[in-house]
Parts: structure tokens; C-alpha cells; sequence
């Protein structure tokens, strides 16, 4: 993905604190919902360097411990050129999937990873850890935009945390997330959109052993359900699954109820559509079968919506540019991924995903390396300088 040897922009203090940064941000716990502690610790950092950190109301929305937080660090030119007028949005999401044990970073072969079980938590600490490093570099050296800082919560629960927040109180004339575990170059352009479907089958318990003629198993119509759908990838744009399954109480006991979950993505969201109406019609079919005799609850939610941007959008021209100054290859990529972008474009706020170098994300051997960390950080400045000016040949 790289077009040359990129050579980090952070001398050696700068890169030490990066790191220890990204260390410690891994080591405080912060699933989806419980983003208090971590949040605190970005608080903290940005007031260190007299930036005023404002919080919303998205707790209340997503049922998380904390809201979205929102710092703006003022354009501090280099002596001798004046201010350009604009603004950068930057984001990353404070929370995690759960980490499944506690975390304590080691370096293997050049890339930080969890010494234990769990996972580590690059998906998005390495992000976070990278806007508050910047934010120490721009305070201290100056940026040619004014910055805004946005750090979500429950980003990992479909986007919660950045559906819930107000864009309309950024004032940039676009933003960045960095949240695509893709080697960094790549440059999301086309994002899908989200349903998720949960359905509640209703049968009739029974004993197993002595009257199971009496019962009406939920769990047989879920599994028949399940069966006859489609799953997996099922085109280029289409992705469906059956996340989670639960129901029964006892082996002797005909289970009397099932849950299942699922979801369907799709970059075309005519399509998304019609998948999430085979899987409710195969629901209901299930349920109706004779050794089955089911009631059904279905629930149907589209998350949220995908997008499509142009390589000649403003803010894809600036990425392609920083990318390419700190020697990557800039390419644009249709992704699977949801990410804040999502929200963000929804609300009317330009923003593009970029792929953060992180490996392997939601699992115990999730990684990053050294090298994508502090290559992460330069893209990010190089951000600033080329949006400082409309890039020629960019829609405006």
C-alpha cells in the first residue's frame, strides 16, 4: 500500500509519548457503555493543554456512562502566514467490543498486541491516541485550520454514540474518521447500509420426556427459520447473518420461547431491503409449519444508512493529497464497515473513513504496529495543511 519508506514526522520524545499513550488508553477498560474512565482520561489530557472539552447528552441516548466529547483547538499559523479561515473535523470513538480478559500491551515483531486472551483494543484507541498526540503538536507548534476534536461512545454498538450526537455544532467544513483496520492508504468511499432484525418465536412448553405432543418447540421453528435463509455474502454489495440465537430453559422442557438476531448490510440499500424481507418472510414461514404451530414478534430497524462519495468530493482530494506527501497509495475502497462516518454524512457533515493500519479487529490477536501508529499520526497533520486550502479541482 505504501509508495515509498514513510519517515514519521514525531522525533523520538514525540513518538515515545504516542506510544506510551496508546498503552495506556489500551490498559483502561472501555466496552460500549461503560466509556467513562477512558473518557476521562482524554478530558484530562486536553485540559492539560488549556483546551475546553464540552460533553453531550448522548449517555442518555445510548444508555452509556458518558457522552460525546468535543474539544476545538484554534489555527496557530507558522509565523509570517495568516490564518485560512477553516476548520477540520477529526474522530474516534472511545469504546471497545467487550475485551473478553484484561489487557496488557507487549511489542512482537515491531506491532503492539495483548500479552493475554483478550483483545487488545487498537479499534480505536491507536485513533484516539493519535488525536491527543496531534493535539500536543498543534498546541504547541500550530496548525494553519482550527481542529475539531469529536470522541464518540458506543460507536460499536451500530453507531449509537454518533447517532445521537448534534452536527450541526461542528463548525468544520468537513472531517476525518480513522476507523478502518485496513493497512493506511485505503480511502472509504462507499459504505453500506445497516438493518438489524431481532424476532421473538412463541411455542408452548411441555415435558420432554413424558408429553412432548403438548409442547411446540420455538427453538425447532428458529432453527427451520435459520435454515432456509440466506447468509453470508451473498453479492458483492449484500451481506446477511444470525448473530445470536437464545431460548429453552431445561433439557426436559420443550422450549416455549427462542430470540434470534441478525442483521443485513448492503451498499445498495434497494437490495439490503429485499434480503431483510426474505429473512422475515422465512421467520414467518417457520413459525406456521405444522410441527412448529409458532407465534412471532418481529422487529426491524435500519441502524443506519450507507453513503457513496465521489473521488472528487473536497475531502476525499485531501486525503488522497495527505496520503500521498507521507508516502502512501492512496486508493478508494467500497467497504462492508460501518463507521461514524455513516452518522456523520447522514446529518448533512462531509467525512470520510480512513484506514487506520490496526490488524485483525474484535479478535484476541488483534494488532498494530509501531510503524502505523506514527504513520496514522503524520496523515492526520497532513490533513490540516492541505485542507487549508480548497484543493484544485475538488466539488464543492
Amino acid at each position: 500500500m505504501t509508495a515509498g519508506a514513510p519517515v514519521s514526522r514525531l522525533d523520538t520524545l514525540g513518538r515515545g509519548r504516542l506510544a506510551s499513550t496508546f498503552v495506556e488508553l489500551c490498559r483502561i477498560e472501555s466496552p460500549s457503555r461503560h466509556e467513562r474512565a477512558c473518557a476521562e482520561r482524554v478530558r484530562s489530557e486536553l485540559a492539560a493543554l488549556a483546551l475546553e472539552v464540552e460533553e453531550d447528552d448522548a449517555g442518555a441516548h445510548t444508555g452509556s456512562d458518558c457522552g460525546n466529547l468535543l474539544a476545538r483547538i484554534p489555527a496557530h499559523p507558522q509565523a509570517g502566514t495568516a490564518p485560512s479561515g477553516r476548520s477540520v473535523m477529526l474522530c474516534a470513538h472511545l469504546d471497545t467490543v467487550p475485551l473478553g480478559a484484561p489487557v496488557e500491551p507487549v511489542l512482537v515483531d515491531g506491532g503492539w498486541e495483548n500479552a493475554g486472551e483478550g483483545i487488545l483494543g487498537a479499534d480505536n484507541k491507536a485513533a484516539v491516541a493519535v488525536l491527543l498526540t496531534l493535539a500536543r503538536h498543534i498546541t504547541a507548534h500550530g496548525a494553519p485550520v482550527d481542529v475539531e476534536l469529536l470522541f464518540t461512545v458506543a460507536e460499536e454498538i451500530s453507531l449509537a454514540g454518533s447517532l445521537a450526537f448534534d452536527a450541526s455544532r461542528l463548525r468544520s467544513d468537513f472531517g476525518f474518521v480513522f476507523d478502518h483496520a485496513t493497512p493506511i492508504g485505503e480511502v472509504i468511499v462507499s459504505s453500506p447500509t445497516h438493518f438489524r432484525i431481532d424476532a421473538r418465536l412463541r411455542g408452548a412448553a411441555a415435558h420432554a420426556g413424558i408429553q412432548p405432543e403438548q409442547g411446540r418447540s420455538a427453538i425447532l421453528a428458529a432453527s427451520r427459520a435459520i435454515a432456509s435463509m440466506r447468509l453470508g455474502r451473498l453479492d458483492a454489495q449484500t451481506t446477511a447473518n444470525i448473530g445470536t440465537v437464545a431460548g429453552g430453559s431445561a433439557i426436559n422442557v420443550v422450549p416455549e420461547t427462542c430470540v434470534l438476531s441478525g442483521e443485513v448490510r448492503s451498499l445498495v440499500p434497494e437490495a439490503a431491503e429485499r434480503v431483510v424481507a426474505e429473512m422475515v418472510d422465512r421467520v414467518h414461514e417457520a413459525a406456521n409449519l405444522p410441527d412448529c404451530d409458532c407465534d412471532v414478534d418481529i422487529s426491524v430497524q435500519r441502524t443506519f444508512a450507507g453513503y457513496n462519495l465521489s473521488t472528487a468530493d473536497e475531502p476525499v482530494r485531501v486525503a488522497f493529497a495527505a496520503l500521498s506527501e507521507c508516502g502512501y497509495r492512496p486508493e478508494a475502497v467500497r467497504s462492508g464497515g460501518g463507521s461514524d462516518a455513516n452518522a456523520l454524512i447522514a446529518q448533512g457533515f462531509p467525512t470520510v473513513n480512513l484506514a487506520n493500519g490496526t490488524e485483525r479487529p474484535h479478535e484476541p490477536g488483534e494488532r498494530v504496529s509501531v510503524a502505523a501508529l506514527e504513520g496514522m499520526f503524520d496523515v492526520a497533520l497532513a490533513l490540516l495543511g492541505h485542507a487549508a486550502a480548497p484543493v484544485a479541482g475538488a466539488a464543492r
